[in-house]
Formats: structure tokens, sequence, C-alpha cells
């Protein structure tokens, strides 16, 4: 168990790395400078966290925090930041689009025979070939993906249990969906008519992938832990203790998702005038799941002031 536990933490920190090798080659390649291969000195925070985890937790992952999927978003953000923003210049009308099954086959086809005794250079050159927005798309799709994968088979952390990973897999998957429509349809929307807007999505997005490192919307107390004692204790109990779950829930929607996505894109509708039935659409989502959030609130508070208020009666 231990030999399995110690090679699935270090193939899933190995494909982050790999990942971000990536995301800085085509950096290099975009500029066309070999300055920018710098950006490899983040990948030292999950070297060292690949080591220390590897050394005092036999490779399990923390209960609250993974520190593994933080350090890879360290890593691969500041690459698809300089892609998307140097997506503004012109592209390559020769580019290959990944946009049909034949377009694929067709550069498979052109590799296999191109290739010779030179497949590095091979592999360099298709996928130098590969039009701008499709490889920041791709990018995107596979950050994403490699999260949810990278978190499934990182070892539970202590505490965790199989149901709590699992709940928090299907978030993962919900919350990535949206992610990626919110940063490759907006970003569509405005890259040409504001730069500053175009950082401030970006930021956005950012913050909104701060959501993967936690599992505080899932991961809940023991029913063995103090919090859980029997009789009046049980009563006195906070708000925040009762309802943990619930309200980080809440709070990642309002504050971390679908609070800024409903911001930003009620500015691109209302100041920047762009309307079309994927913007309104997602954009009445975000309001539905911000107002249904809120309504959840007054619940909680509701049905906890009658039980914190009533006598708590005990057994003679």
């Amino acid at each position: 168990m231990f030999l399995f536990k110690f090679v699935c933490a270090v193939i899933t920190r190995s494909l982050f790395i790999l990942v971000s090798l990536i995301g800085v080659w085509r950096v290099t390649q975009v500029k066309n400078e070999n300055l920018y291969w710098l950006l490899t000195f983040l990948y030292v925070p999950l070297v060292v966290e690949m080591i220390i985890t590897l050394r005092r937790r036999k490779g399990q992952d923390y209960k609250w925090f993974s520190p593994a999927i933080l350090f890879f978003l360290i890593s691969i953000i500041p690459s698809i930041w300089i892609l998307q923003l140097h997506q503004s210049k012109p592209s390559d009308l020769q580019c290959k689009k990944l946009d049909s099954w034949e377009n694929i086959v067709s550069m498979v086809e052109t590799f296999n025979r191109t290739r010779g005794n030179h497949t590095l250079k091979g592999v360099e050159h298709l996928l130098s070939s590969v039009c701008a927005n499709d490889w920041i798309l791709a990018l995107h799709q596979v950050l994403l993906i490699l999260l949810i994968i990278g978190k499934w088979f990182l070892p539970l952390g202590g505490g965790v249990t199989r149901d709590e990973l699992s709940q928090l897999l299907l978030i993962f998957v919900g919350t990535a969906a949206d992610i990626l429509e919110f940063t490759s349809e907006t970003l569509s929307d405005v890259k040409h008519l504001h730069s500053k807007l175009e950082y401030i999505i970006l930021g956005v997005w950012t913050w909104s992938m701060l959501q993967f490192p936690l599992h505080l919307a899932v991961v809940t107390s023991r029913p063995g832990e103090p919090c859980e004692a029997e009789g009046e204790v049980v009563h006195k109990k906070s708000l925040l203790a009762r309802h943990s779950t619930d309200i980080w829930n809440i709070v990642e929607s309002l504050f971390i998702q679908d609070g800024p996505f409903l911001v930003v894109r009620l500015t691109v509708i209302i100041y920047f005038k762009i309307f079309h039935q994927m913007l309104v659409f997602f954009t009445i989502k975000n309001l539905l799941v911000v107002i249904l959030n809120l309504y959840r609130v007054v619940v909680i508070c509701q049905d906890f002031k009658p039980s914190s208020s009533s006598p708590s009666f005990t057994s003679p």
C-alpha cells in the first residue's frame, strides 16, 4: 500500500511539472525569447513540497488543503497569462486548427512523413503549427482535467474519507466547466475592445482557481470529535460548527466564483454593450446561484435560532 501511494504521489506531481513545462516551452516559442525559461524556477516549491510530503507524510495529502495543487497552479498560471495576453496580436494564417478530426489526422500524417530521425524536432514542429487560440484553449482544458485527475490520484489526507473525495471531485467537475466557459467565452468577447478588462477577467479567473487547493466545502468534522458531544453541548455549538460545509460552499460561490463571474458579465453586458445568447444565459445562471445562496443563508440562520434557543433536556 505504501508503494502504491508513493508511486501515485510521484506520478501526479510529475504530470504537474510536465504540463507546466509545456506551457513554459510554448511561451518561449511565442515570445521568441529564451529568458522565459526562468519561469521554470516556479517549479521549485512543487519539488520541495514533493520531497517533504514523501519523507514526512509518506505521500499523503493534507486534510483541508492541497499544497501540491496550489504550487502547480503557481507554476502554470503565469505562462497562461503571458500566452493569453500575447494572443491579442495577429495570428498566423498558416496555423493548424484543432476544430475537426480531419485536421488532427492530417497533422499526425504530416508528422509521420516528415519526422525522419529527428523525432523531437518533429514533435516541436507539430506543436508549433497549432493556432494560438487552440493552444490556449487546450492548455486551459488540460489544466482543469489534470487538477481533477491529480486530486483523484493524490493519496488521501488524514481524516478524508472516500465519500468526501468523491463529492469533492464532482464539485471540481462542475467548477471546471463553469471556469472554462468563463475564460473562453468572456475573453473572446472583450479582448479586442478593452485591454484593462482582459486583465480583470484573467485576475478573476486566477482568483477562481484557488478553489481547487481547498477542501473546506466538503471535509467535515468526524462524529467522534469534541464538537459532537452529547447533551446540552450540542445546542451550544456555533453556527459555523453546525453548518460548516454549507457555509464554506456559500462563501466559495459568492466570493470566489459565481459572485465575481456575475459582476464581470454584467459589466460586459451593461458597460460594453455586448449581447449574445450564451453570455446572457450564463449571466442569469450566475445571478440565480447568487440569489439561491443568499436564500440558503437566510434558511440556515432561521433554522439555527430555534434550535439554539430550545431547552436541552437530560435524562434523569
